[in-house]
C-alpha cells in the first residue's frame, strides 16, 4: 500500500547549547531580544517533514511515495533514499538549494529553529495528479504554502484521505485558510503548542476542531497523545525512551505510526500507541533518520509497553 507523503525535504544543521535558553531569556527584555548561544557541539543530518515520515514509513512495511522540491544540492540525500529503498519518483530538482533547517537545543529539548525554505518555494510545481500509483492515504506536512495548499485541494478533489499537519507552517496561514484546509482534510495533527496556535487562529475549539475531521490528533511530548474521534478521546500514553538525546523528528516518526495504523485499519488506541512507540524509539536517536528497527523488534517493544501484541501488516 502507497502513501503520499508531501512535504519538505531538507538538511538539518543541528546544534545543541549546554544550557537552559530560560536563563539567558530576559521576559521582560524580551522587545530588545539580542541573545548568542555557545553551541560545542553540531552535526549536519538528513530531514524534513516529507523524507523523515518516509523513513520510519518504510522501516514499518509501507510504501512512501515523496513528494517534494529540492535544490541542486541534494545529490547526498537522493543517495540516502535509494540506499533505503524510497522511491524518488515525484521528488522534483529545482534551482537553488534544498531546505536548510538550523535547529539549536537547549537541555530541556526547547529548540529555537531557522528555517531557509530553498527549493521548497516551489512545491507547487508539483500535482497529485502526477502520481500514477493508487494512493490509499496522504498527508500535507509543512511544506511551500501554495504547495500545501494545492496538495490538500488536490488530495480532497481525488478522493483520497491525508492527514493535514500544518506544523512549523502555520504562521504562513490565517485563520480562514487554516479552516479551508481543516474542513477539507480527512484528519489534523498537531502538537500542544500548535493545538493552542490553531484554536487562536480559527476562534473554534479543539472539541469544535474534532467535529470537522475524522480524527483529530494532539501530541503531549512526554504526557502522550490525546486522539479525538468518533466523540470520544483516546488517551495514549508515552513510552519511556531508552534515552533522550534529540526531539528532532520525533513528530514525524510519530505521523509515520499514524499512516501505517490508517492504511492497515486498524484502531485508534493501537494506532496511536504504535505512533507513540515510534516517537520514543526516534527520541533515543540523534539526527531524524538515524533510529532503526526490525518488526520483530517493535513488536516486542510494543508488547512490553502495552501489555498488548501489535496486529501482522498486511502488505
Amino acid at each position: 500500500m502507497s502513501a503520499l507523503i508531501c512535504g519538505s525535504m531538507a538538511y538539518d544543521t543541528i546544534m545543541v547549547f549546554p544550557d537552559h535558553f530560560k536563563k539567558h531569556i530576559l521576559p521582560e527584555q524580551i522587545h530588545i531580544l539580542s541573545v548568542s548561544f555557545l553551541v560545542p557541539e553540531m552535526r549536519r543530518e538528513l530531514g524534513g517533514c516529507a523524507g523523515n515520515i518516509a523513513y520510519s514509513l518504510k522501516m514499518l512495511g509501507s510504501e512512501p511515495l515523496i513528494m517534494a522540491t529540492v535544490g541542486q544540492d541534494f545529490d547526498l540525500y537522493a543517495k540516502w533514499l535509494e540506499q533505503m529503498q524510497i522511491r524518488q519518483d515525484y521528488i522534483s530538482v529545482q534551482e537553488g538549494f534544498t531546505g536548510q533547517c538550523f535547529i539549536t537545543t537547549d537541555l530541556d529539548d526547547n529548540q529555537i529553529n531557522a528555517f531557509h525554505p530553498g527549493a521548497m518555494g516551489m512545491s507547487h510545481v508539483n500535482q497529485v495528479s502526477d502520481v500514477k500509483e493508487k494512493i490509499s492515504i496522504g498527508i500535507v506536512s509543512p511544506d511551500g504554502k501554495q504547495g500545501m495548499q494545492d496538495h490538500a485541494r488536490q488530495l480532497a478533489a481525488a478522493g483520497i484521505p491525508f492527514i493535514f499537519d500544518p506544523g512549523q507552517g502555520m504562521p504562513m496561514f490565517s485563520g480562514e485558510e487554516l479552516l479551508e484546509l481543516v474542513e477539507i482534510a480527512s484528519y489534523l495533527t498537531l502538537n500542544d503548542y500548535e493545538a493552542e496556535m490553531m484554536c487562536k487562529a480559527t476562534g473554534l475549539n479543539l472539541e469544535q476542531l474534532a467535529g470537522k475531521v475524522k480524527a483529530l490528533i494532539v501530541t503531549l511530548g512526554a504526557e502522550g497523545s490525546c486522539i479525538y474521534a468518533d466523540g470520544t478521546q483516546h488517551i495514549i500514553p508515552a513510552v519511556a525512551p531508552a534515552a533522550v538525546l534529540d526531539p528532532t523528528g520525533c513528530g514525524d516518526a510519530f505521523r509515520a505510526g499514524l499512516l501505517h495504523g490508517l492504511m492497515q485499519g486498524w484502531d485508534w488506541p493501537t494506532t496511536g500507541r504504535l505512533a507513540s512507540l515510534l516517537g520514543s524509539i526516534k527520541i533515543a536517536h540523534r539526527g531524524g533518520q538515524n533510529h532503526k528497527f526490525s518488526i520483530a523488534d517493535l513488536k516486542a517493544q510494543y508488547q512490553a509497553a502495552f501489555g498488548q501484541t501489535l496486529p501482522e501488516t498486511v502488505a
